[in-house]
């Protein structure tokens, strides 16, 4: 079950939540974000996700590569943590989490009650949206435990802009 959103009631705030990866498209959502919030007065919180080695590997092989792929997912943060302090004059709040991104997302949603949108981009190439878009807009949507905010992929920054 998940817990009701106290982001509008007295010592709370809302967040925005982006997951940050290195798709095309991420910089839209993080853009969007990022100006919604400074327009609302929410925080935004940026989401990077490491998927753990898919299988026991020899003499701690899987140890290195697990820390090499935090240290990639926490470089990312950090660039898009840099976007968010020039676009909106805001501090992001970082986090990383192992395991599948979907369910990343939503297990961080259930953990912080004042988490009020989820922002993705929608991919604008032929594979379609994206896995995460296409999961939480498809079979999901109806259970999903928050509203999400869809930003076209083929909008340029000037246009997101001017949505947010």
């Amino acid at each position: 079950m998940v817990k009701r959103r106290r982001s509008y009631e007295t010592g709370h705030r809302p967040k925005f939540l982006a997951v940050v990866d290195d798709s095309d498209e991420c910089a839209k959502a993080v853009r969007f974000a990022a100006r919604r919030c400074a327009r609302v007065g929410a925080a935004i919180v940026l989401l990077g996700v490491v998927t753990p080695p898919e299988h026991e590997t020899w003499l701690g092989v899987g140890e290195v590569m697990q820390a090499e792929a935090e240290e990639e997912a926490q470089k990312l943060l950090d660039a898009a943590a840099a976007s968010v302090r020039a676009l909106a004059g805001l501090e992001p709040e970082k986090v990383v989490r192992t395991g599948d991104k979907a369910d990343e997302v939503v297990k961080l949603i259930e953990a912080d009650e004042d988490i009020s949108l989820l922002v993705l981009a929608a991919g604008a190439g032929r594979d379609g949206p994206g896995p995460l878009v296409s999961g939480v807009a498809g079979k999901s949507a109806a259970s999903f435990p928050i509203p999400v905010a869809i930003v076209p992929g083929h909008l340029e920054d000037e246009e997101i802009d001017a949505l947010a």
